[in-house]
């Protein structure tokens, strides 16, 4: 109706044009017969000519102009939020074209948001809600939760996870934490609740840390099944590109309104009892108790008071001589880290070690005795001595790419010789040294350094490995040693263990030697040297330079055992 309108419209404008022009024609015709006054008026009629072609060209683009006034108005209309209105009618009547793009550019733009709004709130490795989308959640659910319902949260944190992503990469890691998810969707899926009431909400919160709440559980023991159920499912091997990796995780758990009504209290319940479970060995479940609190607060002082320790100087090393069992001789020392605390006397490494191993302490600390045991052994040489020097390396600093260049480094500056060094590790780090740490160590070794395993027998040890790694000496456990002069098994192990050793190729070292009982049995059975309380206590270098001169034999360097 309104085209047909339109087009009527269209023709009277014409039919009175055309009259017009015709009328006045004649009466220019008939009346004029000056030649100006017939010029003027042929302008006049060519001027009224050419503004009944504008208006007859314009009438028939009224209904674009109609088109692009409605399109400007749909366009202005997104300032309100409106997304998802279609081009107006009178566009896709008159451009069609134009409103198809319109629209599909609309659409664009809702995908596009759509995206965002995904990123925004999920975790792009695994697609579980990400700490915003989590926090969202866990205030609505704890703001309705029932009179007397309880709330638990679970604090997942995977053990081993930093091992994996070193090894295998960050491409293989990020395919271990989808697996990880997977395994923990299914827990959750297993612990569904009825359609109309609220579900168990699980989140990646960053890195290696994931989260779970369940709403209205019955108890505190049913949150420690259903994080058991959790720590098992994670516990299974796992397969990444031919690679079998094992990994754990310590779970910590809180529970509302017991250990807090809001999320900012239960997170922090929750992450202090994750932070006991791998205090107390890892892979394993703790509910939140409040003395937990106490020991995370203890724990905050010492890592404040160690970084005031690194400042001011605080640290000592103290030494403990190895003997030769053969002879008596004084053939190397173990310097062992002291903490010469202003208010509490000299600290033992058992009560800051630990801290100082879950921060970035530990780094400074193992440069700190990299330092201190360089420019000791400058002294002794200077001073003719030739006694090896050992010290114990940290996880955190074979973490460093960097560590066997800054350790050449010192060795060059402080001129030590390097054959008069020795470097321990602990059995659990040689077993998961990778191949370029075992290279830096073979080189170092070809420059004359020893290499030492510490804590033998305290873990698992891979022997076809420790036949590869570049080794001079193993360290017997305390443990083994304690009772080798009172038990007939125990002395059965350690001699079997020292034959070990030696078809290794290394000297074998018992450590722990507390009476001259034990020191007389180890002799017997062919243990290469020994340290412990039966011969010295760690002691200061003045002290540990006069003890020399005052109760051993001159020192002599053993060749290495090929």
């Amino acid at each position: 109706m309104k085209d047909r309108l339109e087009r009527i419209s269209n023709f009277m404008v014409s039919l009175f044009a055309g009259i017009a022009s015709f009328v006045f024609t004649l009466v220019a015709v008939i009346m004029l017969r000056d030649l100006d006054e017939q010029i003027a008026a042929s302008l006049t009629m060519g001027l009224f000519a050419l503004l009944i072609v504008w208006v007859a060209s314009e009438r028939p683009n009224s209904g674009h102009a109609r088109a692009v006034s409605a399109l400007i108005d749909r366009l202005l209309a997104v300032d309100k939020g409106d997304l998802t209105s279609p081009a107006p009618a009178v566009v896709r009547h008159e451009m069609p074209a134009l409103a198809s793009a319109v629209d599909n550019l609309f659409a664009q733009v809702r995908s596009n948001l759509d995206n965002v709004h995904v990123m925004a709130l999920y975790d792009p490795v695994t697609a579980l809600p990400n700490r915003i989308h989590f926090k969202g959640e866990a205030d609505r659910i704890l703001k309705t939760r029932g009179p007397g319902e309880r709330v638990a949260l679970l604090f997942i944190d995977l053990d081993g996870f930093k091992e994996v992503n070193d090894n295998l990469g960050h491409a293989l890691g990020d395919h271990v934490l989808t697996m990880v998810a997977n395994r923990l969707r299914e827990v959750v899926k297993a612990e569904a609740r009825p359609a109309h009431e609220p579900q168990p909400l699980l989140a990646r919160l960053a890195g290696d840390e994931f989260t779970l709440l369940l709403p209205a559980v019955e108890d505190a023991q049913e949150a420690e099944r259903i994080a058991g159920l959790a720590l098992a499912a994670i516990g299974q091997p796992y397969s990444a590109a031919e690679h079998s990796v094992d990994m754990g995780a310590s779970i910590g758990v809180a529970i509302c309104p017991r250990h807090g009504e809001d999320l900012t209290s239960l997170m922090k319940a929750a992450d202090t009892a994750m932070y006991d479970a791998k205090a107390k060995g890892r892979s394993r479940v703790s509910l939140y108790r409040p003395e937990m609190a106490a020991a995370v607060e203890q724990k905050i002082m010492t890592e404040k008071a160690l970084r005031q320790a690194l400042a001011r100087g605080e640290f000592e090393l103290a030494f403990q001589p190895q003997i030769c069992a053969r002879t008596g001789s004084v053939l190397a020392a173990e310097a062992l880290l002291r903490w010469n605390h202003p208010t509490e006397g000299m600290r033992l490494p058992g009560s800051f070690i630990a801290v100082a191993e879950e921060s970035s302490l530990m780094v400074d600390i193992g440069d700190w005795v990299i330092d201190a045991a360089a420019a000791t052994l400058q002294r002794w040489r200077a001073a003719g001595m030739t006694q090896r020097l050992t010290f114990n390396v940290s996880p955190r600093q074979l973490e460093r790419p960097d560590f066997f260049k800054r350790l050449r480094e010192t060795l060059a500056h402080t001129c030590a010789p390097p054959w008069l060094l020795e470097l321990e590790f602990t059995e659990s780090l040689a077993m998961k040294c990778d191949e370029a740490a075992l290279c830096e160590l073979a080189a170092l070794r070809e420059e004359g350094a020893s290499v030492a395993i510490d804590d033998f027998g305290s873990g698992y040890s891979n022997l076809s490995r420790l036949n590869d790694m570049p080794l001079d000496r193993i360290k017997l456990d305390q443990g083994l040693v304690q009772g080798v002069d009172v038990s007939d098994g125990a002395r059965t192990i350690v001699s079997a263990v020292i034959h070990l050793i030696h078809g290794l190729g290394c000297e074998a070292v018992a450590e722990g030697v507390e009476r001259t009982e034990q020191r007389d049995v180890l002799r017997a059975i062919g243990c290469d040297l020994l340290q412990g309380f039966a011969f010295a206590e760690p002691m200061g270098e003045a002290e540990f330079v006069a003890w020399i001169g005052d109760h051993m034999l001159p020192p002599a360097r053993l060749p290495r055992i090929a």
